[in-house]
């Protein structure tokens, strides 16, 4: 099921989802100040979302398939719970996650094996469009390292297997009929081509339009 109105930002660790969701929000605002737009990110700021940051962290330790789990508990919150994002994109709300349900299937897919991750995420919606930043681990973590916060996935041996987990989800969904649409962005060029990267791809989106 492709959930409307919904974007997706997905890529490992620095390559840039974050910074562009702001610019996509600023711009959004600048030419289309009439289209509500609601950014958010997973994990999310609830309970369960706290709890995992505290994870991430390296707070404490949690076994792969644990973890897996509670990505997915956070993210049927985010999608289901009064005002999560299904109930704003059928109310006419465009929302931009940093990161959705395609983390789990590569981040966790590098733990715990690909079966886990794929069974809890099944049943979640797809985005309308899923923008896939493609980068090298050596350029992602030279970013992280200026940015001097990392967390536990944040090294080098693991972000390679991520990547490699990423892009083979990616190249699946390109090869099934879902109704989404799926652009892949070259996360090593500059802010502002990135910027207009996605700015082309969503420029002409129905809810923009209308």
């Amino acid at each position: 099921m492709i959930l409307k109105n919904f974007i997706v930002f997905e890529g490992i660790d620095g390559a840039g989802t974050t910074t562009q969701q702001k610019l996509l929000q600023k711009k959004l605002q600048a030419e289309f100040p009439q289209v509500q737009c609601h950014c958010t990110a997973e994990p999310t700021t609830g309970a369960t979302g706290k709890f995992l940051r505290s994870l991430l962290k390296g707070d404490f330790q949690a076994t792969a398939q644990t973890a897996a789990y509670l990505f997915a508990a956070d993210r049927q919150e985010h999608l289901a719970a009064p005002g999560g994002i299904v109930e704003l994109c059928n109310n006419g709300v465009l929302v931009v996650s940093d990161r959705y349900l395609f983390s789990s299937l590569a981040y966790q897919s590098a733990t715990c094996g690909p079966e886990l991750p794929r069974l809890l995420n099944s049943q979640f919606p797809l985005p309308e469009y899923l923008f896939y930043f493609d980068i090298e681990p050596s350029q992602s973590l030279k970013r992280i390292t200026r940015r001097g916060v990392t967390e536990i996935y944040e090294n080098q041996l693991f972000l390679e297997s991520t990547l490699k987990e990423y892009r083979k989800v990616i190249q699946e969904y390109e090869k099934m009929d879902t109704g989404m649409k799926i652009i892949r962005i070259d996360a090593s060029q500059s802010l502002e081509k990135v910027e207009e990267n996605i700015w082309s791809a969503l420029k002409n989106m129905p809810i923009l339009q209308g």
